[in-house]
């Protein structure tokens, strides 16, 4: 019996979203995001149509609230307690 290849990747589907639900997953403003892109503190949209059609990636973004979340945690937890 031949032996099975089990160093193959599978490429997981990548989800591509739309500036409302950017705003819906990470409960920020338009403004914040773009303010946030500028100081590159926030993921860059992916240009979905060579015009002006963008998008993010889902992994950036969950990425990012994650980044956050334990920066959060890291943070409260280096508080001294009065």
């Amino acid at each position: 019996m031949p032996e099975r290849n089990t160093n193959v990747q599978v490429r997981q589907p990548t989800a591509v979203w739309r500036r409302p639900r950017v705003e819906e997953e990470t409960g920020l403003p338009k403004s914040t995001l773009y303010a946030l892109m500028a100081v590159s503190k926030f993921p860059k949209p992916i240009s979905l149509t060579g015009g002006r059609s963008v998008g993010w990636l889902a992994s950036d973004v969950l990425q990012w609230i994650d980044q956050r979340v334990t920066e959060s945690r890291i943070a409260a937890t280096s508080k001294p307690t009065v």
